[in-house]
């Protein structure tokens, strides 16, 4: 589940491996891409964490970034 925190939305992925994770940052990233909009993330291993702002509003979080989320774990939903 996302939460906010420090202005950024957050939220860490597990996966069962690495390449499983880096199968899931690429995707994130073509949706990024086409949204115009990158996040901030992190990868160790099977874990994933991304944060999410917008910096040109001030580094606060806008709608921009609550779509990017629902578009991020509509990646992981079964």
């Amino acid at each position: 589940m996302w939460k906010e925190e420090n202005n950024c939305l957050v939220r860490t992925f597990t996966f069962s491996d690495f390449v499983e994770a880096f199968g899931f940052m690429a995707s994130v990233a073509l949706i990024a891409e086409r949204m115009g909009h990158h996040p901030n993330w992190q990868n160790v291993y099977n874990q994933v964490t991304i944060q999410l702002t917008t910096h040109d509003a001030g580094n606060v979080v806008t709608e921009k970034d609550h779509q990017l989320a629902t578009a991020i774990d509509a990646l992981v939903r079964p």
